[in-house]
């Protein structure tokens, strides 16, 4: 029983140290955001850069920056994950996977440019989509279970 309490929680930590991650790429991505245009640690070429998604019309979702929405997911998985709301994480990472799924297209069809971090979130969030289904699958030990 020890076995699987410690299975459960180490999930759970994984969970919050890729949110955590997620909000760093999220933070990074507002920054660039916010700058003025420069070459950033990003820019690899005209087609594989951060300005592309940063600072063209992927750049805001429904007036809000879309690395705004990418930060407040991160920071709704972490909380929800410190609390084992199992509900909630895997809510919110499905929400986050569609996001970034709607960003990939539009960046491969739309801008036709891939933003290097950008894969880096969609990264996250896929890894992050399979935890959640697998700590939504798994009972919460009894004392955490309410």
């Amino acid at each position: 029983m020890a076995e699987k309490k410690k299975s459960d929680i180490s999930i759970y930590t994984i969970i919050m140290s890729l949110s955590i991650i997620g909000i760093g790429l999220g933070l990074y991505l507002f920054y660039e955001y916010l700058a003025p245009p420069h070459i950033s640690l990003c820019y690899i070429n005209a087609y594989i850069n951060c300005e592309a998604s940063t600072k063209g019309p992927l750049a805001n979702t429904l007036g809000i920056p879309t690395a705004l929405w990418g930060i407040t997911g991160y920071t709704v998985i972490l909380i929800s994950a410190a609390k084992r709301l199992k509900k909630l994480i895997l809510g919110t990472v499905v929400f986050g996977l569609l996001f970034c799924l709607r960003i990939t297209i539009l960046e491969l069809f739309v801008i036709k440019a891939i933003c290097p971090v950008c894969l880096a979130c969609q990264t996250d969030m896929l890894i992050l989509f399979i935890l959640a289904i697998i700590a939504y699958k798994k009972p919460l030990p009894k004392i955490l279970n309410k």
